[in-house]
């Protein structure tokens, strides 16, 4: 069963309310394959006990409050020229959003695996699946996993519903943070400074992957990395560095010639509170690195340079600074007019698809998504409130590598994921554990001049 196939449900009689798939939400579509699936993992830990009864109750209550998360994809003729959401009132019959498996040895691994072998198709309302399990690496405590078609909705958006999901649950409501501002440009170019020459970014070296289809994925909770007072650089700016030195770090080690690295970073400037827009509302862009700048600092991590590496960090802040306050399109120009409702949505498939294979050798190397402090506090009243939250984008090759973040309590819950074309499990697991040392290594950065940058996430 693909993303887009699902269970036969029954159309009510009233006249449904239809929306129009976005730039993002067609684009996603267009490029849905069986082998990969689409799907957002997100883990939750809560210290005490969750009543799966009155979760599906708060749960159903969270999503019509949030109409444009409750939603399937329209049926339609071939010839149709665009996708609409169809929004419900309740889940489709047959739809059991909330579900508790039944208790098993590796609850959590295998609690994993399902988030990654499939998402919930698009033809049943609602896109998302949470399935509660006892937490066994801690007696009495409970880890919820959400699994959310990311044609549908992205991470952000599926954790401000469960935040509604909690504050009903719990029956208190919840204070949420604020978006990040972003510092406008001024008059500086819309390039970012020290931006290498346009050409094919290094891919991730491949390790003795397994084969067959899907992703694999390893969490780990981290402390957040310290800078020192007046630092011009964030933590997103550190974990974009940590992020490049350990792909060049293991190229290097597999025998890649050395190319510039190219970083997808996540940007989201909704507000969080409960007027939150629902859907794929971040924007992407790109964040570079030279050879000769990772060179400088990749070799020397035996015994890191904190002036070499403070070089780094702060290039890095200016370039994320200047592409965070850029304002375009959610993923380009081109993406507007290749969605263009002109021709039939088939048609303009086949277009994207051949698109998405002649890019190939032009993708960024990797993709990195930094929620940074959570800015709900996920509480679920007698059940606690959540200290652990990790969540995950899929990682489709020809990228096939994703790092997501996220932070509560002072502490960086992270996931890496991989597709198994491109990894093996113990690939992942060195590659990490790379990653880790390089984050480290930037706590050892000298300031240099400047002041503190702008706060928040990538």
């Amino acid at each position: 069963m693909t993303a887009v196939d699902g269970p036969v449900r029954r159309v009510p009689a009233a006249r449904p309310v239809l929306v129009p798939f976005p730039v993002v939400d067609e684009v996603e579509r267009h490029c849905l394959r069986q082998e990969e699936p689409e799907s957002i993992h997100i883990e939750v830990r809560l210290p005490g006990r969750v009543d799966p009864a009155r979760l599906r109750r708060a749960f159903a209550e969270a999503l019509r409050r949030h109409p444009r998360a409750q939603v399937r994809q329209a049926p339609g003729p071939w010839y149709r020229r665009r996708y609409f959401w169809e929004l419900t009132e309740e889940p489709d019959p047959g739809v059991d959003v909330v579900t508790v498996p039944e208790p098993e040895p590796e609850a959590l691994e295998r609690a994993r695996e399902r988030c990654l072998a499939s998402a919930p198709p698009l033809s049943a309302s609602p896109p998302i699946r949470v399935d509660v399990v006892d937490d066994p690496e801690r007696p009495g405590g409970t880890a919820l996993f959400l699994t959310v078609n990311h044609t549908a909705l992205d991470a952000p958006a599926a954790l401000r519903v469960l935040a509604t999901a909690a504050e009903l649950y719990g029956g208190r409501r919840a204070a949420h943070a604020a978006p990040p501002v972003r510092t406008p440009p001024g008059g500086r170019a819309a390039a970012p400074p020290g931006t290498p020459p346009w050409v094919p970014p290094a891919r991730v070296a491949r390790g003795n992957p397994p084969g067959g289809p899907g992703n694999g994925l390893l969490v780990v909770d981290l402390a957040v990395p310290r800078r020192p007072p007046g630092a011009p650089y964030t933590v997103n700016d550190q974990l974009l560095v940590a992020t490049a030195l350990a792909i060049a770090h293991w190229n290097r080690e597999h025998g890649a010639p050395p190319r510039p690295i190219r970083i997808t970073m996540v940007v989201d400037d909704r507000p969080r509170g409960a007027a939150m827009p629902i859907g794929n509302g971040t924007r992407l862009v790109e964040v570079p690195f030279t050879v000769a700048e990772l060179a400088a600092v990749e070799r020397g991590l035996a015994a890191p340079d904190p002036d070499a590496m403070g070089a780094l960090l702060r290039r890095t802040a200016d370039r994320t600074r200047v592409l965070k306050a850029v304002h375009r399109p959610q993923l380009g120009y081109g993406a507007g007019l290749l969605t263009a409702p002109v021709l039939p949505v088939a048609w303009r498939a086949a277009v994207a698809r051949g698109l998405q294979r002649a890019a190939g050798p032009w993708a960024s190397t990797t993709l990195l998504s930094n929620i940074g402090r959570l800015a709900h506090a996920l509480d679920f009243g007698d059940a606690g409130r959540a200290d652990a939250v990790w969540f995950s984008a899929p990682a489709r090759m020809p990228r096939g590598l994703s790092v997501a973040t996220a932070s509560t309590a002072g502490r960086l819950h992270l996931a890496l994921r991989w597709s198994k074309a491109l990894l093996a499990p113990e690939d992942g697991a060195r590659l990490l554990e790379r990653f880790e040392r390089c984050l480290d290594a930037t706590e050892l950065a000298t300031t240099g001049a400047g002041g503190a940058t702008e706060g928040g996430s990538g």
